[in-house]
């Protein structure tokens, strides 16, 4: 994985990226990870090059692992917020979607953001359970309204 270009960004937004990637560099089984806002836009990405032109019938589009794992884990959090409020089950702390060929992982942040992990099949849901909650804990109290401002522009300015 080549990593993003973090020059020009603040510390904050710096330690966010090298989490990330660490997060897929050191976590056996990942394949790509996203950072998504509460209003269900992509953060960060694991995936350099998330958006490449996809030729469907004349229409571009997103594609790409973080692209899409992107709009699947802002979906995935919607219907599991909506699921919870209707059971009255309070707030909605992980969900994992296990699939014959792997598997998608989605954790909430503090700020209402989601982190989102898409990982092989025979991965150790454990071990990426674990991970996630550690980049939870570092990246949710550093999530300010500021800080996700800057990492919308910087997605941005990639595409």
């Amino acid at each position: 994985m080549t990593a993003p270009s973090t020059f020009g960004l603040s510390n904050e937004a710096r330690n966010l990226h090298w989490l990330l990637s660490n997060l897929v560099e050191e976590v056996p089984g990942v394949h790509s990870v996203t950072v998504v806002s509460s209003d269900g836009l992509m953060l960060l990405s694991s995936d350099p090059g998330h958006l490449v032109t996809r030729s469907t019938g004349g229409q571009d589009g997103p594609k790409g692992s973080s692209a899409d794992l992107a709009t699947i884990v802002s979906g995935i959090g919607s219907l599991t917020i909506g699921a919870a409020k209707l059971m009255d089950g309070g707030g909605v702390k992980q969900t994992m979607v296990a699939m014959d060929e792997g598997s998608v992982f989605v954790m909430s942040i503090s700020d209402g953001s989601l982190l989102g992990v898409h990982a092989t099949p025979d991965c150790d849901m454990s071990v990426i359970a674990y991970h996630m909650a550690l980049f939870v804990g570092r990246a949710g109290h550093v999530l300010t309204p500021e800080l996700r401002s800057e990492l919308r522009k910087s997605m941005e300015s990639t595409q």
